[in-house]
Parts: structure tokens; sequence; C-alpha cells
């Protein structure tokens, strides 16, 4: 863009001076959040714990956009939730809460009139209700079960109007409540998994040795008093770039890989008439078929080595996998 078709109030140091008091006022806000946190945070995830049914999270305009992204993180980590919007629910939608059910109103001023206006209905129902407000004595503090104070010192907005300071302030405080209900109900790694199947995240968490390795029927096999020639040639032929050594009862005692072909011609190793078992590596890194696949990226990225022989719990030969098996499985 030429520089003259910028706005004539435009200028980079004051651009970058603002962004820099937004984030300090933003960070402020969420400390002060820290100090202020008391029992009716314990309080509300408890009763969030407790409830039998789901959670509910509702707002108005910007508040809406913060409820329904904490909505969001509360599903995806372990606690039932959804968004409800205030105004459509006066029209209808208040027959989705139900007696068992915990509503979190969130609106900075407490007074939007739109949340207000199902209050009555929502007590009248037995819902349990948990306000979070920027004012502690404002009206829907007042009527809330619990009320989890999210108010802060200035807007970022160089006015003080817009919603900046406090929607970040509103956003952590529901997440600090996502984290402490995903701790307290045990939600692991791979709970989280489930709830995100589609994304790398879910292949990462969920994807095992045996879903990724190749069978030992496509892995290259051959004894230890075999020619080295004739083992280079099956490893060839395998694909894998690499050999397993086995005994006569099927358990892998040895490894042979190009990288060991390749100081085997450095050394000038007697190809044609020497044994594989004179140049294999004896006992190799083995990985059992039900450990996760990001724990055999790890193990070769730890050995710097680029396979992996599966074995099982007696080192009988099941399969073997190697960093382009786990590039394909999109685990890496």
């Amino acid at each position: 863009m030429n520089p003259s078709q910028f706005p004539p109030r435009f200028s980079p140091e004051r651009a970058l001076e603002l962004g820099r008091q937004t984030l300090g006022i933003e960070a402020a806000a969420v400390a002060a959040l820290q100090k202020r946190l008391n029992g009716d945070f314990a309080r509300a995830v408890e009763l969030i714990l407790t409830s039998r049914g789901r959670l509910i999270v509702s707002g108005m305009g910007k508040s809406g956009h913060i409820a329904r992204k904490i909505a969001a993180t509360m599903a995806s980590t372990g606690t039932p939730a959804y968004f409800v919007h205030p105004g459509e629910a006066s029209h209808g939608d208040l027959g989705m809460i139900t007696r068992n059910d915990v509503l979190i109103a969130i609106s900075h001023s407490g007074e939007s009139e739109e949340i207000l206006r199902i209050v009555p209905a929502i007590k009248r129902q037995g819902a349990r209700l948990i306000a979070m407000t920027g004012v502690t004595t404002s009206t829907l503090a007042r009527e809330a079960d619990i009320h989890l104070d999210a108010g802060v010192a200035q807007e970022a907005c160089p006015h003080n109007l817009a919603p900046t300071a406090s929607t970040t302030a509103a956003l952590a405080l529901g997440d600090a409540l996502a984290v402490a209900l995903l701790d307290a109900r045990g939600f692991g790694p791979e709970d989280f998994a489930r709830s995100h199947p589609g994304g790398s995240l879910g292949r990462r968490l969920l994807t095992h040795v045996r879903d990724v390795m190749r069978d030992s029927s496509r892995v290259p096999v051959v004894s230890p008093d075999t020619s080295i020639a004739e083992a280079v040639v099956a490893m060839s032929r395998g694909g894998l770039g690499l050999l397993a050594i086995c005994d006569t009862g099927g358990s892998v005692i040895g490894i042979f890989t190009d990288g060991d072909l390749r100081r085997a011609f450095e050394k000038h190793v007697d190809l044609q008439n020497g044994l594989i078992g004179a140049i294999m590596h004896p006992a190799p890194h083995t990985i059992g078929p039900d450990r996760l696949a990001v724990e055999a990226v790890e193990m070769m990225e730890r050995l710097r080595i680029n396979g992996l022989l599966v074995v099982d719990a007696e080192r009988h030969l099941i399969g073997a996998l190697n960093m382009h098996d786990l590039f394909n499985a999109k685990v890496i």
C-alpha cells in the first residue's frame, strides 16, 4: 500500500505503543483476578461437578462470544456444556434447560436485560445460577446462587468503552473453571483425544504401534548363519531399511540396517562369505505393539535410529515400523 493511502492519524509508533499498552492492561486484569479468587470459585466448581444435568453458558453481545468459547472448552474437557442465547431463551429455548442443570450467566455490567429476563424462569425451574459479572452489587450478582467477580480496573480501549480487558478476564475465569473441573474429574490426555478424534492431537494420542506397524509377514527375517550377501538381498526386498535376525524359536536376537551396510562397506567386510550374525546389532532396541506411536517416535529420536522391531513379551517378532510409517500415519 502507498504510504499516502494510510489514514491520516496512523502512526506506526502509536500503533506499537497502543498494542503494548493493551497487552499490559489485559495482563494486569487477569493477574488481579488471581488475587481475588476465593471460596466462591471452589463452590462453583463443586456445584458444576455434582450437578446431575448439564452446564449451560449464556451471555449477550461480546459476553455471548465469550460464553460460546467457555461452553466449547468445557465440552472438550469432560464437562457436558452448551451455549444458550439469552434472547432466544425468552422465545422457547428455555425448554433446553432443566432443573438439574447449572447456568453460568456472563454480563460485565450484571444488568443485561436479556439475561435478567430469564433469571426468574431459571429459578422457577430449579436450575442453579452462577453469575460472572464485573459489578459485585449488580442485579445479576445479587440473584445468583454463586457470584464470580470478573471485574477489571479499566478496559484496554483508549475510551474505556469497548469490551476488551473485561472479556479477556471473563474468558480467563472460564478457563480457570474448566481446568479445575478437568482435574477434579481425572480427565486425562486419552479422554481429551477421544473428544478430538479428527485432529492431529487425536491421532497422536490414540494411535498405537500396532496401528502403524507392518506385520511380521512384511518384515524381512533371516537366521544368524545367513550369509551377508543373502541378508542384504532380503533387506532390499523388504523396503524397510532394516532386517530382523531371529533364532530358531522366532525370538529376535539382532537387527541389521542400511546404516550397518554402509559401515560394513567402509570396513571392507567380506560381504560374500561373511555371516550376518557376525556384524548384526545384538539385543536391539524394540517396542511392544500396545505402546503409543508417539512413544516410538520419542525412542527413535532419542536413540537416533530410523526403525524399530515390534516384539511381544517373549521377544517374538510381531512387526516393524520406521519413520516413514509414522509420517504416513500423521503421528509426526
